[in-house]
């Protein structure tokens, strides 16, 4: 069975779909004319200087819209999930099956996909809906099916059965492993057990709805950042004599297959494209839509501004935090000693920080996992809301609750080939809807940069 889901997620993630992704980062970067670059000051003024309170005017135009999050708290809430799993572990099993030069991959995905991500919150807060529940709505699945007027329910259909399928392998296996195997590996507390208070604890917060998770969220990430960014940068000081060798591997075996090397079995240029790709897209979410679910219930002023937060999402996560990852785990030489996932990230840990060390950097790694778990729960009711009904979440909300369970008997590889393949069912779709909208994304970019401008002229209709 392994074997088999092997094979169908090499297919997957094979040169055809990467291209496919890159293809549709630069038509976007063209169209935009590369406004993840030339718009950097925009984007750090309308994002970064918001969220430490230094823009009173568009906190005020936020609290005069509908929602359910502030914006920081999204960016939060889908921050803990990707950098929970996505560079702790995602970073680290990328580079033990497909080398070095995976790392170069996961850069130029972050690149072109900063506009992608742009684009799907944009038309994620432009097609969403108010269900009677008071809860906001949005999401591939909604834009897919409000916004293509042919073939747009069927795309909507395929992307929810394949975003229900990633969303438990990923929270529900990927995010509570990493956890249990953490917990396990720090404080020696049996992998069951670590599950069960998993779940438990989840459970307290999750029914007080999206609004507790957000906040919950918006707590816990910044000081998780700052405690792991710091961590990261002290491994690489200890080891700063490979720092050099280990941007000349990335870039080398980028191009060229890795020999093996002690534990590590060597790897080819295509699975270093592959797993470059794969873990890319997993830890930023650029393409697969996921984390528009949660930008839709935003409290914003313009679809295009909270979709300027998508831009910073994948800067803060790919070219900061995996990056930091990345050098940690080639700098300290860890990454030949055949471990893989989070047990690498701790072992390079290990190297500068020793055992008291390590137990600062586990309690880290746990309130990631376990805010990525709470955080992915947004998605999970928006495809039960797609799928069954908005009657139906009340009932099914609860299903979400048993796979960690499960999940803690698995081996890493396993767990890691199930989100693998999910994601690329769920790429396809998803990017034939942002293509065939991008009309729609780029007239909501250009009205916003005019509102920007001083231009109050009629504006465009959205989920407000």
């Amino acid at each position: 069975m392994f074997q088999y889901l092997s094979e169908i997620t090499d297919v997957l993630w094979g040169t055809p779909l990467t291209i496919l992704m890159i293809g549709v980062g630069l038509y976007l970067s063209i169209r935009t004319k590369f406004f993840q670059f030339t718009g950097f000051t925009t984007i750090y003024r309308l994002t970064v200087n918001e969220m430490f309170g230094r823009n009173k005017k568009t906190d005020d135009d936020h609290a005069k819209h509908s929602g359910m999050l502030k914006p920081f708290q999204a960016l939060s809430t889908v921050l803990a999930g990707t950098i929970g799993s996505g560079n702790i572990a995602g970073v680290a099993a990328a580079i033990a099956v497909g080398g070095p030069g995976a790392v170069f991959w996961m850069w130029i995905i972050a690149f072109v996909g900063m506009i992608t991500k742009m684009a799907e919150v944009t038309l994620a807060l432009a097609f969403r809906k108010k269900g009677t529940d008071g809860e906001f709505y949005g999401g591939p699945m909604h834009y897919m099916r409000k916004g293509l007027s042919k073939g747009g329910k069927t795309l909507a259909a395929i992307y929810s059965v394949a975003l229900l399928i990633y969303v438990i392998t990923d929270a529900c296996f990927i995010q509570v492993h990493t956890l249990a195997e953490t917990t396990q590996r720090v404080f020696r507390v049996p992998l069951l057990i670590a599950g069960a208070v998993t779940v438990l604890v989840a459970i307290v917060i999750i029914v007080g709805g999206t609004k507790r998770i957000g906040e919950f969220c918006g707590k816990m990430v910044p000081p998780m950042c700052v405690l792991y960014i710091v961590g990261a940068i002290a491994v690489i000081i200890a080891n700063a004599s490979e720092i050099s060798h280990a941007f000349q591997m990335i870039f080398k075996y980028a191009f060229a297959p890795t020999p093996a090397v002690g534990g590590f079995l060597g790897a080819t240029t295509s699975l270093a494209i592959g797993q470059g790709a794969a873990r890319g897209i997993f830890s930023n979410e650029a393409g697969i839509g996921t984390a528009s679910t949660v930008h839709a219930t935003s409290k914003t002023d313009h679809p295009a501004h909270q979709g300027m937060y998508g831009i910073l999402e994948v800067f803060i996560d790919t070219i900061i935090v995996c990056t930091l990852t990345a050098l940690a785990i080639l700098t300290s030489g860890v990454w030949t000693g055949g471990e893989s996932g989070v047990n690498l990230t701790i072992s390079a840990f290990e190297t500068a920080w020793g055992s008291q060390g390590i137990i600062v950097l586990g309690i880290a790694i746990i309130l990631f996992t376990f805010s990525s778990y709470l955080g992915f729960f947004v998605e999970y009711r928006t495809c039960i809301e797609t799928i069954f009904g908005e009657k139906a979440v009340k009932y099914l909300q609860w299903f979400f609750f048993i796979p960690p369970m499960l999940a803690v008997t698995m081996q890493v590889e396993e767990v890691w080939t199930m989100a693998d393949m999910a994601i690329g069912f769920i790429v396809i779709p998803n990017m034939i809807a942002i293509v065939m909208l991008s009309n729609k994304f780029i007239a909501y970019f250009k009205e916003y940069k005019q509102i920007l401008a001083g231009n109050t002229a009629e504006r465009m209709p959205w989920g407000e």
